[in-house]
């Protein structure tokens, strides 16, 4: 079953000056990993982007948050997230 996750992203000093190759190969290994993104926005604040993505697993997700810090491209958390419709089964289930 695919999981999605909230990912809170905050770039790396470096990383502005190479944003497009840093996105083309981020998406490029995501890809690779199984891991599709439903959107992404660049933010203002204390994060500098935010994306709901959808994973294989959850040994995925943790590839792709290791792999992106071992480039230097910055560092993310990540947020398992589950739908209104499935909140409301689970707690049919109390």
């Amino acid at each position: 079953m695919a999981l999605k996750y909230l990912l809170l992203g905050q770039l790396s000093p470096q990383s502005p000056a190479g944003w497009k190759s840093r996105l083309k190969k981020a998406t490029a290994k995501f890809k690779q990993l199984g891991i599709t993104f439903e959107v992404m926005y660049y933010v203002q604040g204390e994060f500098d982007s935010m994306a709901i993505v959808e994973a294989p697993s959850a040994e995925a997700m943790v590839a792709a948050s290791v792999w992106y810090a071992q480039q230097g491209y910055g560092k993310f958390r990540t947020h398992p997230v589950i739908s209104a419709d499935a909140m409301a089964k689970a707690l049919a289930k109390v």
